[in-house]
């Protein structure tokens, strides 16, 4: 999780500029955390907590409306609504925030937590 979210920020001022070379700073002035960092902290949460995968995404999705990158405007809607429902989001925030269910596991031969990976993939995606 701590890479992944490393990665995010590293990444953050490359992810839409179709930069190809090699030579770059790892964190230019500019690098900051973005949506996918803040959704996979609310997955490790909810897996501490209650459980509660929509509360945690929409509290910290509310703690931080802005980040580098934004929201997409279909979970921005999702965040804002009185009513959230899955809406079908065609992005790849469900692959970007299931880092931390591998850790819900204590062993190899613990049960895996699938129950966890299936709802984290109906809710929303950010993009």
């Amino acid at each position: 999780m701590i890479g992944a979210i490393i990665g995010d920020i590293a990444g953050s001022t490359y992810e839409f500029s179709g930069c190809k070379e090699t030579g770059i700073d790892l964190f230019p002035i500019a690098s900051d955390f973005t949506d996918d960092s803040i959704l996979t902290i609310a997955t490790a949460e909810a897996l501490l907590t209650d459980g509660d995968y929509q509360a945690a995404y929409r509290r910290l999705g509310r703690i931080y409306p802005h980040p580098m990158g934004g929201y997409g405007s279909r979970f921005m809607d999702w965040l804002r609504s009185d009513t959230p429902q899955p809406y079908n989001s065609y992005g790849n925030g469900s692959a970007m925030r299931v880092g931390p269910i591998g850790f819900a596991r204590d062993s190899m031969d613990s049960p895996c937590p699938s129950q966890h990976g299936r709802v984290a993939s109906q809710i929303p995606a950010s993009k």
